[in-house]
């Protein structure tokens, strides 16, 4: 479990991250969120073999799991074979929850290499129309 806040993911810079995930068993990276309007996004691949993803958001710590909202439903990603992308865009404050899901496989432990992102909106005030 790896606690991120939006400003240590801006500092991610473009570096890749590596996750060792064990046979039949799974890794989260929940991302801490206070401003809405944000895209987080991610970029990752897995070695050797097949990983499943999903995306959840929690209120707040004391949300009990089973009351989390799915927003991207645990999904086998080929992410051996190409790099999976994906982003959501923030629409309350809260916990993102990245989970990388390795419980299908008995005997094989995989590495998920991925990079996060987040950006906010452009909000375009006018100040430059004469």
């Amino acid at each position: 479990k790896l606690p991120l806040t939006v400003d240590e993911i801006l500092n991610f810079g473009e570096s890749n991250r590596e996750l060792f995930i064990k046979s039949s068993t799974y890794s989260i990276i929940p991302i801490t969120v206070t401003e809405m309007g944000l895209t987080i996004s991610w970029i990752f691949s897995s070695d050797p073999k097949s990983i499943s993803f999903s995306v959840v958001y929690q209120e707040s710590e004391d949300t009990p799991l089973d009351q989390c909202k799915v927003l991207i439903p645990m999904t086998r990603c080929n992410s051996h074979k190409e790099t999976i992308r994906g982003q959501v865009k923030v629409r309350n404050a809260g916990i993102y929850t990245l989970i990388f899901d390795n419980t299908f496989s008995r005997f094989v432990s995989k590495r998920v290499f991925y990079h996060l992102a987040v950006e906010r909106p452009v909000i375009y005030d006018g100040s430059d129309f004469p």
